[in-house]
């Protein structure tokens, strides 16, 4: 079911939302947090489909802050979308232009799930500083996609230089998969034969800093980022291992394209590991798993990447 309600506000959008549940047309499921997302009105429907599909394994209350441009007449519209158009959840979509553009506090309070965490998701540019902004101050976690930013690696370093507990960026949350494999690795070797690592990637990659940071963190060893020859994301990662009498001296994982890697060690054939692409309802769905802090997440961004050569990962190298 979907309702338009134009040139309205907050508390009648409440109020219009509560007559849908008197009048029976919605089930009331158990919300277990209100997921706040902040996108412009052009682009607020791809974040709305992956936080639907999200939300069948987190029932939430979604509120869009579906915000034009200042310019714009001051005015707000309003979208209510429950039962199959909404997955497990309910959905509120805030069109706002003129001085109502503005992201704020106010225009969601009225809407908020009471005594439920609050989970903010910024679905395209990252803001100056995250925690500072009036939705970042009340959020319990604060979603970012530094992917989505005109330049990744410079808002990487924006986000490591203002992080707080309940940041998180889904850069990080697409390395799940190349984290469990390589952790899996190093667990069935002996880690101290690594001497260093290269991770080849395209330029603007933001998932291959943090994971170069992550192995700097995780084996005490140098990481170099390289890149590669390919733009269809983070390629391969190499762990070169001291001189091996058994035909090899380094472990790779690789993964060109498609959603097999392929595992090359020294002392073995090679295999063939599945390492699907993560979709972004499958990266949100994670994030929504957690609402304390990431703390490796925060030892990566703070301590991790300050320790690596960046300049490679520009576009402008």
């Amino acid at each position: 079911m979907i309702v338009d309600i134009p040139d309205t506000t907050t508390s009648k959008v409440s109020k219009k939302l509560a007559e849908l549940r008197e009048d029976g047309g919605v089930v009331a499921l158990t919300r277990v947090l209100t997921l706040v997302i902040l996108a412009s009105k052009d682009n607020a429907e791809p974040a709305i489909a992956a936080a639907n599909l999200a939300s069948r394994e987190h029932p939430c209350r979604i509120i869009v802050l579906a915000s034009g441009s200042s310019s714009e007449e001051t005015r707000l519209d309003a979208q209510i979308r429950v039962g199959g158009d909404a997955g497990a959840s309910e959905v509120l979509i805030l069109n706002a232009g003129g001085e109502l553009a503005e992201q704020s506090e106010a225009m969601i309070s009225a809407l908020l799930l009471p005594d439920a965490p609050i989970v903010a998701w910024w679905a395209e540019e990252v803001p100056e500083d995250v925690g500072a902004t009036p939705i970042g101050r009340i959020a319990h976690r604060r979603i970012t996609d530094s992917a989505m930013a005109a330049a990744p690696v410079a808002t990487l370093e924006r986000l490591a230089s203002n992080y707080g507990d309940g940041d998180t960026d889904l850069a990080w949350t697409r390395l799940t998969g190349w984290r469990i494999q390589l952790a899996s690795i190093l667990d069935s070797k002996d880690a101290s034969t690594v001497t260093g690592v290269t991770v080849e990637t395209p330029p603007e990659l933001p998932s291959a800093v943090l994971l170069a940071g992550w192995l700097q963190m995780s084996l005490q060893v140098p990481v170099t980022l390289k890149r590669s020859a390919t733009a269809n994301g983070l390629s391969s990662v190499r762990l070169h291992l001291r001189d091996s009498s058994r035909g090899g001296n380094e472990i790779v994982l690789t993964r060109p394209e498609g959603d097999i890697a392929s595992l090359h060690l020294p002392d073995g054939p090679v295999q063939q590991v599945p390492m699907p692409h993560r979709t972004l309802e499958d990266c949100l769905a994670e994030e929504l798993r957690r609402l304390d802090a990431d703390e490796v997440f925060g030892e990566v961004l703070t301590r991790g990447l300050p320790a690596m050569d960046l300049d490679v990962c520009r576009a402008t190298a």
